[in-house]
């Protein structure tokens, strides 16, 4: 699946179990520089059945660098009705700052793509805040066509009955 991966000092692959307390590190990096609410508590412990089942719904794709994840992707497969064929939403896509600009974001970019092409995915979509003006010029490099809306969320259960949330500091 994972092809041209290897960079100097790093690789590319498939995330495991043992790299959940890593990856809930990242998450909550990844949120706060979004400015979005902090993850939850137990991040790590949610993620597990959703990567690791044996009918997974996401997939997760991370940068190994000398041992220490410095980067993940994660993307599921979804459906299109508009178009009747399966594509690949990235949901996040996250390089910490101090290796941002070494090349690992598009070849995460281009794992995934490459997983979403291997998995017969016709395309993929995502979305970046409109204010990440570095990441829109990333996107834009990779040839990626932006595309217009407004995204919503909607709670579908009172928020006392929501998972409760811990800051970043409390994952570092």
């Amino acid at each position: 699946m994972l092809k041209d991966t290897a960079r100097p000092g790093g690789v590319i692959r498939p995330a495991t179990a043992a790299d959940l307390p890593a990856i809930a590190r990242l998450c909550a990096a990844h949120a706060a520089f979004e400015r979005a609410e902090p993850v939850p508590v137990d991040l790590a412990t949610r993620l597990e059945p959703v990567l690791f089942s044996a009918h997974p719904r996401a997939w997760c794709l991370v940068v190994d660098h000398g041992g220490e994840l410095i980067g993940y992707a994660t993307y599921s497969r979804e459906f299109s009705t508009w178009q009747a064929t399966d594509y690949v939403h990235l949901d996040c896509l996250f390089v910490t700052e101090p290796h941002r600009g070494e090349g690992w974001g598009h070849a995460l970019l281009n794992a995934v793509k490459d997983a979403a092409a291997a998995s017969g995915a016709t395309h993929m979509q995502w979305q970046t805040p409109d204010w990440n003006t570095d990441a829109i010029r990333f996107y834009h490099r990779a040839r990626a066509e932006a595309r217009p809306k407004v995204r919503f969320s909607l709670p579908t259960r009172p928020a006392e009955n929501l998972p409760r949330a811990v800051g970043l500091a409390a994952w570092l």
